[in-house]
């Protein structure tokens, strides 16, 4: 066996560098016990060139976050599908979980390819025209979006659970090696709160399928899915330095086209840019030592990986008529009271325009308030966030969802400003209420109001109790003007199942149209 050639060593500890810095970010996401977080945690997405792309499209302006994206890009017109071999922390996976899945590549159908041109397209086009897929496609936010609602929360539960076996079972000795450990993933890679989701299983079922699919072909959703790879390779095909064949008339044993992780090189030996992610395999196995990285002319197999002209006028008619398909909805009009969204957010078109889906704000989210829409915001607004009060509340002191928004979806306020956005309104439901209904003394709701003026208040009433008798009691009221929508009071209600107080997104701030009153609730 050959010895490993110096540059795949470096591409390797660029591959181990830039994941562990990632991994670094996701867990910094979390919260650290500061009100202000240190650093871009959001730095991965800011350096997304199709996030940046996609998202102006939507705003009809460049979203100066995203500027750092624009290196990249650069980048890629000059050295081609760098990026995808060297940092992106999803193609790392692919390659770390290639050995555990086996090696049993699939003959595939050879227009597969062209899928990741047409989700591309499709991407930016209805982007343009007000339909946000970025955040279903993005490598980038499937990545982090499974591993904040799921992968995340199962690893710190399951250590937990390991320690705390160790810890009521193990001898003396072996708590004593134990306990340090534990304070030392404690202090470092654990969730600083063990946090559940709703609708988990769509967002791991994301990702875990794309790694399941590289055991059909290495690289699977690198070669024929993603839309970021997809733009790059677009960039690469104008880079001028790349990787090729030196010797047109080499031998016929085929090896690089065999072991290609990215089938970049065809039976002719001919090396496709838009496909290469400089892993330089090739380098090392050719017998021969035919390639070679450095300045070299474009060639007409570089041009024939496009789509077709039917096919592309094709995917740009869907992309513009889908967006207007689910603009004639009834949701549009009259949204749904139980979609409540961050302080911070901006009107719900414009939101749905920049948000992408990362689950950044639900990971740092202190009460584990935030939840991922399933089709409360229809299906383009599926795994955006949302309050869901009865699982947790917005902490009146905290604005660190709109300090890890990567695109500014969600504004990052300060506290002054955000304990002046109203996101919703508090309900009483009579019939659960226990003043109300079994004239039993409650004042939870009103003990727990973060508001300095109390948002919930009482009024005496004279009421039968469950013998009968008349008592006097205490019966609480929200004050509209007042209330903020937090959830608190929902959240901390001791009724068990559906709390006796509830919170919809009536009144919000970012929307003058309120919901009217359910009857039945005040």
């Amino acid at each position: 066996m050959k010895k490993p050639y110096l540059p795949i060593l470096w591409r390797r500890l660029s591959q181990l560098l830039c994941f562990a810095a990632f991994l670094f970010l996701f867990v910094r996401t979390d919260y650290q016990g500061q009100d202000e977080l240190s650093g871009a945690v959001n730095l991965i997405f800011r350096i997304d060139p199709l996030i940046a792309l996609a998202t102006s499209l939507a705003n009809r302006t460049f979203i100066t976050l995203l500027l750092p994206a624009l290196f990249v890009l650069l980048a890629s017109l000059l050295l081609g599908r760098w990026f995808c071999g060297w940092v992106c922390p999803m193609g790392t996976l692919f390659d770390w979980s290639r050995p555990l899945l086996g090696r049993r590549d699939r003959s595939l159908p050879a227009a597969l390819p062209k899928l990741r041109y047409v989700l591309l397209l499709l991407t930016l086009v209805s982007a343009l025209f007000g339909l946000p897929l970025v955040g279903f496609l993005d490598p980038f936010s499937i990545l982090v979006r499974g591993l904040t609602m799921a992968i995340y929360p199962a690893f710190g539960l399951a250590i937990e659970k390991l320690f705390t076996i160790t810890y009521q079972h193990g001898p003396a000795w072996l708590n004593a090696a134990s306990e340090p450990v534990y304070q030392f993933l404690r202090e470092t890679v654990l969730p600083f709160q063990q946090k559940v989701f709703t609708n988990v299983l769509p967002a791991a079922a994301m990702l875990l399928t794309l790694l399941a699919l590289e055991w059909m072909q290495r690289r699977f959703f690198c070669r024929n899915l993603c839309p970021l790879g997809a733009l790059l390779g677009l960039a690469a095909r104008f880079a001028p330095w790349r990787i090729a064949n030196r010797q047109p008339t080499c031998s016929v044993c085929s090896q690089c086209s065999t072991l290609c992780r990215s089938g970049a090189i065809n039976h002719q030996r001919q090396v496709n840019p838009e496909r290469c992610i400089l892993c330089l395999d090739c380098l090392i196995h050719c017998p021969q030592q035919n390639f070679s990285f450095g300045p070299s002319r474009r060639t007409a197999f570089s041009l024939a990986e496009g789509l077709s002209r039917r096919a592309f006028l094709g995917t740009a008619l869907t992309g513009l008529a889908t967006p207007f398909l689910f603009a004639v909805r009834p949701l549009k009009r009259q949204p749904q009271p139980n979609l409540i969204r961050p302080p911070g957010a901006l009107a719900e078109d414009a939101f749905l325009n920049r948000c992408v889906r990362c689950g950044e704000c639900m990971q740092v989210c202190i009460g584990n308030a935030l939840h991922p829409a399933l089709t409360e915001a229809g299906v383009e607004g599926m795994f955006t966030p949302r309050l869901v009060p009865r699982i947790g509340y917005c902490e009146y002191q905290c604005t660190l969802c709109g300090q890890v928004c990567p695109t500014g979806a969600i504004k990052h306020l300060s506290v002054n400003e955000k304990q002046a956005v109203t996101i919703g309104q508090a309900y009483i439901d009579r019939n659960r209420c226990l003043p109300f209904a079994r004239a039993v003394p409650c004042m939870v709701c009103e003990e727990h109001c973060p508001t300095p003026q109390k948002a919930i208040r009482f009024r005496q009433a004279t009421v039968l109790n469950d013998q009968g008798q008349a008592v006097t009691i205490r019966q609480p009221y929200v004050v509209d003007e007042l209330c903020i929508g937090c959830g608190i009071c929902e959240n901390k209600c001791p009724l068990p199942g559906r709390s006796a107080i509830l919170v919809t997104s009536a009144g919000e701030s970012r929307r003058n149209d309120g919901f009217t009153d359910t009857p039945g609730y005040r």
